[in-house]
């Protein structure tokens, strides 16, 4: 993977190597708010590919929680779970070797007990933060998400620890205000959760969503990705809406499915004309 600047559209492309696809893109005005997160079994590759990326991020997290089949059977994610040795080993390096804050992310174990043990071992490697997942690798999206073992957690580190699970209004972060919050699938489903002044309706959410990834030059797999979570999570995604963001194979199909193809054309003319001038 290498990095080139995409002058197109004013941004930072992380692309892969031989079939030039983008993997990761950024820029200069998001450098100290984005984190970085990687799913990794090896130390070094973890570095290798920390390095590429940390100059132009405000973070590296490794992802340690993850229960996909995916993420496991390559012995990334919650994988490491019962892996402390190699835990910190990975951490160790990249804090040793990386000029940027180290974080990562776990999930519950079997008892609040081993929870505490593993969270004091990640703050013992010098680490930034901790974020907690609020379940055990076992449970489902629909088991509760248990803030009180996550405040177990808070109550032993020094370190911040964000609490991740269940937080899907402006009014839950009130709930677990002792802890910092992160939010996963609440925010991929209404960005507005983070207003103050209450959630906006989704279809307004998901309107600016599609001008925003037109705007940017999204990737389509990730833009339809978060437009069918959107779907299936408020409607369903047999329904017209549904099956056209299946079938759309760029950017230019969904500006046609959502009615906006004179902004699509717009900025499309606008970046031509700004780069040929």
């Amino acid at each position: 993977m290498h990095h080139s600047l995409n002058e197109y559209i004013g941004c930072t492309d992380f692309v892969e190597k031989g079939t030039e696809n983008v993997v990761f893109r950024t820029c200069y005005e998001e450098r100290n708010r984005v984190i970085f997160q990687i799913g990794t079994s090896d130390a070094v590759r973890a570095l290798t590919a920390a390095q590429i990326v940390c100059k132009d991020v405000a973070a590296i997290d490794v992802n340690m929680g993850c229960p996909k089949s995916f993420s496991i059977s390559g012995g990334m994610g919650a994988a490491l779970l019962n892996k402390p040795e190699l835990i910190h080993d990975i951490l160790t390096t990249l804090k040793r070797n990386l000029s940027c804050p180290v974080t990562c992310k776990i999930r519950l174990l079997k008892s609040s007990q081993d929870t505490v043990e593993l969270a004091r071992r990640i703050e013992k490697t010098g680490v930034s933060a901790l974020a907690v997942h609020g379940r055990k690798v076992a449970d489902r999206p629909r088991d509760p998400a248990k803030w009180s073992e996550i405040a177990d957690v808070v109550s032993a580190l020094s370190i911040p620890v964000i609490a991740n699970g269940d937080v899907f209004d402006y009014g839950d972060f009130a709930r677990i205000k002792a802890a910092t919050v992160m939010v996963a699938r609440g925010a991929l489903w209404n960005a507005s959760v983070f207003s103050p002044e209450g959630k906006v309706h989704w279809e307004e959410v998901k309107r600016e969503y599609v001008r925003k990834s037109i705007l940017w030059d999204n990737d389509i797999k990730s833009t339809k990705h978060t437009l069918k979570e959107m779907i299936m999570h408020y409607s369903c995604l047999e329904l017209p809406e549904g099956k056209g963001v299946i079938k759309s194979e760029n950017l230019a199909d969904i500006a046609k499915l959502y009615g906006e193809e004179r902004y699509y054309q717009f900025v499309n003319e606008n970046r031509f004309s700004s780069n040929g001038s």
